[in-house]
Order: structure tokens, then C-alpha cells, then sequence
């Protein structure tokens, strides 16, 4: 397949993280979202290094990379919305004012 098909699928997922992003107010939904953004940019990573480097391994050991920070950022994303959720018994982004004064 061509570099242009996978770029618009990339971006095509990530106009859909952004969009859940920025209209949602649960904060599952915000976590899934960044997921989305984080599996556009792996697309993005393989396409590119096949397209420019077939023979290397770059673009694969960039998104094992990235693959690795988002497990990390969703389990700790997920600890910090769970105790949230103890204590405020919602994970709506609106009631998280715990920081204000």
C-alpha cells in the first residue's frame, strides 16, 4: 500500500482522539482518547520507517516505545481516576475540583 493511505488513517484516528478529547467530560473517555492519539502516532512511526527504511528496525523500536509509555500512562491515569472516584463517587471531569481552592 501507499505512505498516503496509512498517513490518512493516522490522521483520521487522531482528529478522533482530539475530537473525544476535547468534547468529553468522562474521564474513561479522556484516557481512551489519548489512546487513540498514541495508536495514530504508532501508525504514523511504522508507515514512515517502511516507507523510508525498509530494511530498518527504527520506526518499530519508536513505537515499542511508545506502546510502553501509554500502558504506563493508563495505569496510572486509571489508579488517579479510581481514587477519584472513591472519594467523589462520579469521573465526571467537571467534578474534579479537588485543587481548587
Amino acid at each position: 500500500m501507499q505512505l498516503e493511505y496509512y498517513l490518512l488513517l493516522a490522521a483520521a484516528l487522531f482528529c478522533i482522539g482530539v475530537f473525544g478529547l476535547v468534547t468529553s467530560r468522562n474521564a474513561i473517555r479522556v484516557l481512551m482518547s489519548i489512546e487513540l492519539m498514541l495508536n495514530a502516532v504508532n501508525i504514523n512511526l511504522m508507515a514512515f520507517s517502511n516507507y523510508l527504511d525498509p530494511q530498518g528496525i527504527k520506526g518499530q523500536v519508536f513505537a515499542v516505545f511508545v506502546i510502553t509509555i501509554a500502558a504506563a500512562e493508563a495505569a496510572v491515569g486509571l489508579a488517579i481516576v479510581l481514587s477519584i472516584y472513591r472519594n467523589r463517587d462520579t469521573v465526571d471531569m467537571e467534578q474534579f475540583n479537588l485543587l481548587k481552592w
